[in-house]
């Protein structure tokens, strides 16, 4: 159920319920010129830094439409259920203790449950959260210092962690926030809610979130539509890449896919924008704020020092970043204001011939932007002012800020190191429509987050993923069982006998075609087992290959599949949080070697097929390396859908392994499966 949180987060009055953490909030709403009305509710003092204090909630004037309750657990839940009866907007919960102690065996789960049913219909954020930034209303709603200031329109960051949202109002790269929202536990409202609702303000640009967990992931397509149909940007900081592979891993394909990329494949889904860095995450924010996303990949890099030039370029090596020649037209504009000395090249190394001279320095500024790119980056730091003299650097100030506006292109100025700028000087250059960019490599990290930002936008809305409850039991087929049960979705695999003996299999192999791949069943790993025979050519042969095999519990022989191009992982693996990851890769012996792979979510197009395998080093071989002829790849885009039709069709999935498939230019064959699932 969705709740109302307009009056919670742009209150025009706010009871608060507590001791010394109350203090603090009066203090911050105080200090920030909060226009509305304070009610604070302390049964033993006279006021609150001069605000006179309640005794009682009944001896308020009216429902309050926020209120901060920093009371311990058990009169959390009084005070809620008090408040939602007289039809209060909205509250906060500090307590801790609730569900995030349950393992401790607190009652935590317990005590959140009961102050849930206490809430009713009224809004709760928390419990065991610090409050909320408004910073567009002055509403601020926190127990703690803070740095931001009134702005007219900025960013709204949400995540779980109150201490990391701390330190992002402290920063001085001159990113306009407008809401700053912690969620808590969200026992009652969301990540996914207080992102919808700050979406929803006119006057939010973009949204950031900070995740250490997804929760509900239907709340999170609800946001990311939410967000797609507003064109509204999401950059998103997910905590948890550094986590172990799934424990519990049979396939090949488990032992190299874990949350953290079930995590990644789901924010690309969504067409949300994923950063890996605190500072990438506010840089991008930033430039998302100053024009949304880029429109292409073409960027114009412009510095006085051929050393900044190449570092730029160098840089930019592994992201999207495109650096486009300057037209025969720029070049020639460029050429006559700088000379035949400098060439004339993106990145450009201006040199320092025309420095001091501002209508040249102007003109050289507004050829370059003239050029037709999505971007142009200034590379400009300015030296300390505690030890030097930064006025002479006013001539690149002042040289940018008149080309940009002159032509109007979208104009960034980009730091190398973040300390080598202030922040009054990036209002100054924001107040002129040009961004600031912070540091080297945050600041190409964010123009690269843009750049996938506006191809996320053009993509067509995801279908929803494929969702999975926790499976109960444990089997695993047979390799032939599986190949039988994904051969009925439309799977290639080659003629097969199995049998429960060698003497049984040297009579069952007579109507197969030669050469035979011999295997043992019942071991999961089997080239590593020595349970693998190739180019076996006589019944005979099978049945000696088969001996071999002692930890067998039976047998099989194959028709051996010629002609490959390339071998290919394709599987399935359920993620704890019920989403069906589907994973591309190098095949073979060398799978975990290589560890060449790429994940997406179930259900998967073929575009999105396409894409996964053209991220692979593999596809080279695929589309035919060094004059070699190509495989056939709508076959093997066949394949991975008959995979991803078998997912999609067996609810108690838990791990598949197709490894190989074997590539070929007129096919592509299975010929090793493991399926493990829930018991039926």
């Amino acid at each position: 159920m969705s709740h109302d949180l307009s009056r919670l987060f742009r209150p025009k009055s706010i009871a608060l319920f507590g001791g010394g953490w109350v203090t603090n909030v009066v203090a911050q709403l105080l200090k920030s010129g909060y226009r509305g009305q304070i009610w604070p509710v302390n049964p033993k003092r006279p006021d609150i830094l001069g605000v006179p204090c309640f005794k009682t909630i009944a001896e308020l004037p009216g429902a309050p439409d926020a209120a901060f309750v920093g009371v311990n657990r058990e009169a959390t839940i009084d005070v809620i259920a008090a408040l939602s009866a007289m039809g209060a907007g909205g509250a906060t919960c500090f307590a801790s203790g609730f569900a995030e102690s349950e393992a401790e065996g607190t009652g935590g789960a317990d005590l959140q449950a009961r102050l849930v049913a206490a809430a009713g219909d009224m809004p709760i954020v928390g419990p065991n959260c610090y409050g909320f930034l408004n910073y567009l209303d002055t509403v601020t709603f926190w127990p703690d210092q803070h740095g931001g200031v009134p702005v007219a329109s900025g960013v709204a960051i949400v995540g779980q962690s109150s201490n990391m949202a701390i330190n992002m109002t402290m920063q001085r790269r001159g990113l306009p926030i407008a809401y700053v929202l912690t969620a808590g536990n969200q026992a009652q409202t969301s990540l996914s809610d207080l992102g919808m609702m700050a979406l929803a303000d006119d006057r939010v640009t973009a949204l950031g979130l900070h995740i250490e967990g997804f929760g509900d992931i239907r709340a999170f397509e609800a946001l990311a539509a939410d967000a797609r149909a507003r064109g509204k940007s999401v950059v998103v900081l997910k905590s948890g890449h550094s986590e172990a592979a799934q424990a519990a891993t049979m396939t090949h394909t488990a032992s190299l896919a874990g949350g953290a990329a079930a995590s990644t494949a789901l924010i690309e889904r969504l067409g949300m924008i994923e950063v890996r860095s605190l500072a990438t995450f506010l840089e991008t924010l930033k430039l998302l704020h100053s024009g949304g996303p880029l429109r292409d990949a073409g960027i114009g890099s412009v510095s006085c020092s051929g050393g900044e030039a190449s570092l730029m370029a160098d840089s930019a090596l592994g992201l999207s970043i495109e650096w486009p020649a300057f037209t025969p037209e720029g070049k020639a504009r460029l050429n006559a204001i700088l000379g035949p000395i400098v060439t004339v090249a993106n990145p450009l190394d201006y040199h320092t011939f025309i420095w001091g001279d501002i209508e040249r320095m102007t003109d050289c500024f507004a050829a370059v932007l003239q050029e037709d790119r999505a971007l142009t980056a200034f590379v400009l730091d300015v030296p300390r002012a505690d030890r030097c003299d930064p006025s002479g650097y006013r001539y690149a100030v002042d040289a940018i800020i008149g080309a940009a506006r002159r032509t109007g292109k979208r104009t960034a100025v980009l730091v190398s190191l973040p300390e080598n700028m202030t922040e009054e000087l990036a209002a100054e250059f924001a107040a002129a429509g040009v961004v600031t960019l912070f540091g080297l490599d945050e600041g190409l990290a964010a123009i690269d987050a843009a750049i996938r930002a506006g191809r996320l936008a053009q993509r067509p809305a995801p279908a929803p993923v494929l969702l999975r409850p926790e499976p109960k039991g444990d089997e695993t087929l047979s390799e032939a069982e599986a190949k039988a049960a994904l051969a009925a979705h439309g799977l290639d695999v080659p003629q097969a006998v199995t049998a429960a003996s060698p003497e049984a299999l040297a009579g069952a192999v007579a109507g197969l075609r030669l050469p035979l791949a011999v295997k043992g069943l019942g071991i999961a790993h089997k080239t590593e087992a020595g349970a693998v025979r190739l180019n076996i050519r006589t019944p005979a042969e099978a049945a000696d290959a088969a001996r071999a095999m002692s930890a067998a519990t039976g047998f099989l022989a194959e028709e051996m599949v010629t002609g490959a191009v390339a071998e290919l992982l394709v599987g399935v693996t359920r993620d704890p949080t019920g989403l069906m990851m589907l994973t591309l890769g190098s095949g073979g012996v060398m799978t975990e070697l290589l560890a060449d792979t790429a994940s997406i979510l179930l259900p998967a197009t073929d575009a999105d097929i396409g894409a996964a395998l053209d991220r692979l080093k593999v596809a080279k071989l695929i589309a035919g390396w060094r004059g070699a002829r190509a495989a056939d790849r709508q076959a093997v885009i066949r394949a991975v859908q008959a995979v991803a039709a078998y997912a999609a069709a067996e609810p108690g999935l838990q791990e598949l392994d197709v490894n190989p498939l074997i590539a070929t230019p007129e096919r592509a064959v299975a010929v090793d499966a493991l399926i493990r699932k829930g018991r039926s």
